[in-house]
């Protein structure tokens, strides 16, 4: 990484300006901060709709400055970042008003840093700490046009990620003042470490080592093929969750802008990040979770929830009917749309949250019902009322739903017999293939897979399924076992079905299949 140019040290100037990045969830917007010097008692004034993070700088920008071998100003300091009306939230501004502090002073050249982006947290001491989001601010920076960011040490290789833009990390303020032309001599000191990069989910965990669950498994494969959310019922232990956490491992890697998401996200969660993420990312949040932690949301900046780290890959909820209401009713929107904007008094963020939801749930209080060799003791009302917490709409969206029962002695006396079952990667094979098949067909539209396709693009006579193929199909809607919107997700999950199997366009058999996965029953 290269070096800000050197530059003269020049007289004090009444005004001096830097620049920093504002977040607004992923997105992020230059903010100007200019610092002008008047005739008032001696102090630094913050202005510009800080945040109580971004007031504290005051206390820490004067300690650093001080400690990094230099005077504030005997003068009166106003600083003021612009635009006053965007909400600027963290310490991340630390180091950009430091900066133009140190130019009205005449120790460094403004000039020399008007093109320049500056991030990062002032110690006390005057060393730099890195700060959440680096990555999004400086895909931000980039996307101004700006030709060179500077960031604390710790975060050099996650700037380094984005292309196009110059990244300067340094240990302290001291070591960039002197990069700008401040007359010190250079000490050496120990950079401030960064959070631990968060490692991406392991794939080991392969379907061959589930024991039977054949349906199941190809219904995997299905939602995988085709991005489809997937709810399975049955008792405990019947291997729901063991089902569920294969599912990722199906999953195409990531790449271009959604992998750079991805890491943006965990950037903006505060997790540590020194590659581009290109493996699904996989949440499994406790069902006591509140309605923030998985929106998305906060007092202050407002933080990715659940839904967003999940985006691209799977959000898995166990034992969904223990979820509050409000926090399951919540996913509807994103369900549809993708995307969640979160809104506060004084804030707005919108998130990526395209996301594949996986729901498990027992049938009853007791977890029996249905189980072969079980015995329920719910009454009726009661088994009811328990699967009845997940709402008709939000259920609605959920285009496959399985019960899943305990293994036979039949598939468990198979399987020490070591007959041959699906490995991860033989179905994985057979889902890139399907997808490149979607692909192929949608090629030209905005989508690339079979869930993304909305119902009127679908139902146009030129892609109907094959003559006769949605009779079954239209009788479901005309007696009213389906809606509109179920109709829809039938069809995209029929053509997922004839992309697994190499056909043109769904038959009856794909139909016939969609309806019974969509069932209850299935």
């Amino acid at each position: 990484m290269s070096a800000v140019a050197p530059a003269v040290p020049t007289a004090p100037r009444s005004t001096s300006r830097a620049a920093a990045v504002a977040l607004e969830g992923l997105a992020g917007r230059i903010v100007e901060i200019e610092a002008a010097l008047t005739n008032q008692t001696p102090g630094l004034k913050l202005v510009g709709l800080p945040d109580t993070a971004l007031r504290e700088a005051q206390a820490r920008v004067r300690s650093a400055v001080e400690h990094s071998g230099f005077e504030m100003p005997s003068r009166h300091l106003t600083v003021n970042l612009s635009p006053a009306a965007v909400p600027k939230h963290g310490s991340g501004f630390d180091l950009g008003i430091a900066v133009a502090v140190l130019g009205t002073t005449g120790t460094i050249d403004a000039e020399a840093v008007a093109d320049t982006v500056f991030l990062g947290e002032l110690g006390l001491d005057g060393r730099l700490r890195p700060v959440p989001g680096v990555l999004p601010a400086v895909r931000a920076a980039a996307r101004a046009g700006r030709p060179r960011i500077v960031v604390p040490t710790a975060s050099g290789a996650e700037a380094s990620l984005v292309d196009g833009i110059e990244v300067v990390a340094v240990p302290s303020l001291r070591t960039l003042a002197i990069r700008l032309g401040a007359d010190l001599e250079p000490v050496d000191v120990e950079p401030v470490p960064g959070p631990p990069p968060l490692r991406e989910r392991s794939t080991a965990a392969d379907l061959a080592e589930v024991v039977g669950h054949a349906e199941a498994v190809e219904a995997l494969v299905v939602a995988a093929a085709g991005g489809h959310h997937l709810m399975m019922v049955g008792p405990p232990g019947a291997g729901k969750t063991m089902l569920a956490t294969r599912l990722p491992g199906l999953l195409p890697d990531l790449a271009g802008e959604a992998a750079l998401d991805a890491t943006s996200i965990a950037s903006l969660a505060g997790h540590g990040v020194d590659r581009v993420r290109t493996r699904p990312p996989w949440q499994a949040p406790h069902h006591t979770a509140t309605e923030a932690s998985i929106i998305g949301g906060g007092s202050g900046r407002i933080r990715p929830g659940a839904v967003t780290r999940a985006s691209g890959g799977v959000l898995f909820l166990d034992e969904a009917t223990e979820f509050a209401p409000s926090v399951l009713d919540a996913l509807r929107q994103p369900l549809e749309s993708g995307r969640i904007a979160v809104h506060r008094a004084a804030a707005r963020a919108e998130f990526p949250a395209r996301f594949q939801l996986v729901l498990a749930a027992n049938p009853c209080a007791c977890g029996q019902w249905q189980s072969a060799g079980g015995t329920c003791t719910c009454a009726p009302a009661a088994r009811q009322r328990y699967l009845g917490r997940l709402s008709g709409p939000l259920l609605d969206r959920i285009d496959i739903r399985l019960h899943v029962d305990r293994p036979s002695a039949a598939e468990v006396r198979l399987a020490r017999e070591e007959a041959p079952r699906v490995t991860t990667a033989a179905a994985r094979e057979r889902m890139l293939a399907a997808r490149d098949r979607t692909a192929f067909r949608l090629r030209g539209t905005p989508w690339s897979i079979n869930a993304e396709v909305p119902g009127s693009w679908l139902r146009h006579p030129d892609r109907a399924p094959a003559d006769g193929a949605a009779a079954s199909l239209d009788v479901a809607l005309e007696r009213r076992l389906i809606n509109l919107r179920g109709h829809d997700r039938v069809l995209r999950l029929a053509w997922t079905l004839a992309d697994l199997r190499g056909l043109d366009r769904p038959g009856r058999s794909e139909v016939g299949r969609a309806l019974a996965l969509r069932s209850s029953d299935a």
